[in-house]
């Protein structure tokens, strides 16, 4: 079994925990994050965890605070806090060139965003539906 290293963008957490539908990508990407099995390992610093903690505790999303912590908890608990890694890329949105620039510092690692249009066409961006199939696909290896 491979683990992935991935760089989760903040809406595909947002997303996952929206979701009702079990077949959801968002939502497996969160119950992979959760699982802990060794499927993923997220990759993240101090400046998109606290994006992290910033949008999850907003309550117009009214998620459960155990939830919120337990997602928060987890990505320290299991995840690589990084350096980010500078890069050249036109980002449109300035506040998404860390999640790129944190994927870059780290070999092999994805971006997974369901906002695919603001990164660089390059392999390590993906969709939250393109990153479960990545796993699925190893999983079956």
């Amino acid at each position: 079994m491979k683990n992935h290293f991935v760089v989760i963008d903040t809406n595909v957490l947002v997303s996952g925990l929206i979701s009702r539908n079990p077949d959801s990508p968002t939502l497996g990407i969160v119950n992979y994050l959760l699982a802990n099995k060794g499927i993923i390992t997220p990759i993240y610093n101090e400046e998109i965890y606290k994006e992290y903690e910033n949008v999850l505790h907003r309550t117009k999303f009214n998620f459960e605070p155990s939830t919120v912590n337990d997602v928060l908890e987890r990505i320290r608990d299991i995840g690589i806090s990084s350096e980010r890694k500078s890069s050249k890329e036109f980002i449109p949105d300035p506040k998404d060139v860390v999640f790129y620039e944190v994927a870059l510092s780290k070999e092999d690692s994805f971006l997974v965003t369901g906002n695919i249009k603001h990164f660089p066409k390059v392999d390590m961006v993906v969709t939250p539906a393109e990153m479960m199939e990545i796993i699925k696909r190893n999983l079956e290896e």
